[in-house]
Parts: C-alpha cells; structure tokens; sequence
C-alpha cells in the first residue's frame, strides 16, 4: 500500500508538471528583458535595455518600471537581487557599470566603472549575502572578474593569475545571465562561447580554474554555449547553438552526469537554439530562446514543446518556492503555471 500511494504521487506529480502554461503579461515597456532574478515566491526584478528596471511584489501579477537616470542608454543584462529593496545591475557594453541600489530601485548608486574598449559584464551570481562574483568578456586575453564581500556596494578585480586566459575568439554570452551558476560556498561555473566553448569551472572563489571541452556547436562568434544549469557539482546540462539560426537542431544541448568528462545528446532535443536552460526540480528543465520553449521531464534525456511563442530570453525559477518568470524582447514578462 505504502509502494502504491507513493507511485500515485509521482505520477500526479508529473501529470501536474505537463500542464504548465505560459502565461504572458501585456507589456508595459518596450524593453529587451534578459536580466532576471525570481526571489521567492512574491518578490521579482527584471532589467534590461534603454535602462529599464521593473519589480513585483505579488508574484508576477503586477510590475513597476523605471528608467535608471542618467542611464537610460544602457542594457543591463546582469542582475541581482536580494530582496524588495537591495539589488546590484551591470551592463552589457563599455564603459561598464555596476550599481547598486538600497530603496528598491528609485535611486542607484554606481560602485564600479571600467571605460576599457572591450569591457563588456556577462553574467552575476552570489553565494550568499555578502559574497558574489561578477565576469565579462576578457579584457587583454584574460576574463574579467569581480568580486565582493558586501553584498555589491563595493567590487575588487581578481589578479590577473586568477582570471583564466582565453583563446582567440573565445567569449562568453550575455544572452540570459545564465552562463555563470555558483553553489555551495565557493563553487563557480563560467561558460564561454564562440569559437570555442567551453566551461571553467573553480572549487575555490575563483582563485584556480579546472577547462573542461564541450561538444556543443562553435567555431563562429555566433555559436556556442548560452546557457550552463548545474544541479550539482557532477550533473549539468548545457544549452546554446547559433543565435542567427535559431531552429537549427545541431549540437546544441547536452548534459553530463560526471562533471563534463562526458557529454550525452538528448534522444529528443530541443526545437533549436536555446538561451537559457534552467532546473524546476530534480527532473524538470525548462529551456528558452527566441524560438520558443520547451520542457523535459526526466532531467534532460528528451524534451517536448512547451510554448510556440517567440522571443524569449530567460527563465528563471525563485530561489525559494516555486514561481516560474519568463522574459524578452517587446517588454514580456511571463508567468509559467
């Protein structure tokens, strides 16, 4: 009976998971969303282009919007938030910025600017409330890092021995903030792309780094991995192609079970090119780009279409419960149910 009642549950598990939905709010602004960060069932912040920032307070039902000042020809692609109030945004481009806001985004204060030519932030992550790394195209050969120890108000360059060299056409994609995953207390995942992509990996803040290769699609600057979702330091999958071919199905989904030693296609692959792929539980993943969305339900070995509707950049499940955000391109936001 024991056996009996627990398999009902998972099958009414799994049956509930098949008939999530996209819900999409009408936009309110015409902004390119692709920062995104869902803190807990109520509490959710989107940046994005022309210095857009937007927040809800109710779980994704409703959103204010405001242009940071002085910004307003800026695309912040990274962020993170910790809470209503608290938040730290990059943008993507030179000079790059970091700010930091404290009163819920009507007034930001800039904590970091670097007017080298080829800086350009990527991605953003914290491993608590005070500790966080933030990285961006590789400025002289070498991957721009950050970090702080005060929850973003102030940053410090890693030394040149801690930030890993790259190879020519070597760079990593601003595209969903999902190219960058930490966990535990000091365990980093970066994702590069172009011409090679391949993911560096550091059980240590980033003081050594571990390349590991990946057979995903490279060899142009449009190519490579997008997206990287880690559920634990062994299991990963990761999602890209090439963003000027978006339906294209070659070599651009994978996932590992033994820390990137080896690489398994999935026996049903996604639609195309993905931007971001992101872990509902244990065996859900969601996947998204401007193509469309899909959904797998046995931790990547084979997916299924979820959603046809296009432009879509991110995904992102709260840090804690279980609300779902989508965003894009036209100002959507989306609420997956």
């Amino acid at each position: 009976m024991k056996y009996l009642l627990f398999s009902l549950l998972i099958i009414a598990q799994h049956a509930s998971a098949q008939q999530l939905s996209v819900n999409t709010i009408v936009p309110k602004t015409d902004a390119s969303f692709r920062g995104l960060c869902v803190i807990d069932e109520s509490i959710a912040w989107v940046s994005g282009s022309k210095g857009w920032i937007g927040k809800s307070i109710n779980g994704g039902k409703e959103w204010v919007f405001n242009q940071v000042k002085g910004y307003e020809k800026c695309d912040f692609r990274s962020l993170y938030a910790f809470d209503a109030n608290r938040a730290v945004i990059a943008n993507a481009g030179a000079p790059a910025y970091i700010l930091y806001t404290k009163d819920g985004g009507a007034n930001w204060t800039i904590v970091y600017q670097n007017n080298d030519s080829a800086a350009f932030f990527d991605g953003i992550g914290f491993w608590n409330e005070k500790k966080g790394i933030i990285y961006g195209d590789p400025i002289k050969g070498k991957l721009l890092l950050l970090q702080t120890t005060d929850g973003g108000e102030h940053w410090q360059e890693l030394p040149g021995k801690s930030r890993p060299a790259l190879t020519e056409g070597e760079a990593s994609f601003a595209a969903s903030g999902t190219s960058i995953r930490l966990s535990g207390k000091s365990h980093i995942v970066i994702a590069t792309g172009g011409k090679v992509s391949r993911l560096l990996i550091s059980g240590d803040k980033g003081i050594s780094w571990q390349l590991v290769q990946t057979p995903i699609l490279q060899g142009a600057s449009t190519t490579g991995i997008f997206s990287v979702a880690y559920r634990n330091n062994k299991t990963a999958i990761i999602a890209g192609g090439d963003y000027k071919q978006d339906t294209l199905k070659e070599d651009h989904i994978f996932y590992t079970k033994d820390g990137g030693k080896t690489w398994t296609a999935p026996k049903s692959p996604t639609r195309g090119y993905r931007e971001c792929v992101e872990y509902l539980d244990e065996k859900t993943v969601i996947a998204t780009g401007p193509a469309g969305t899909d959904i797998s339900f046995d931790a990547g070995a084979t997916w299924q279409a979820l959603s046809d509707e296009k432009q879509f950049h991110t995904v992102r499940k709260s840090r804690k419960g279980n609300l779902i955000i989508m965003t894009g391109g036209g100002g959507k936001i989306a609420v997956v149910k």
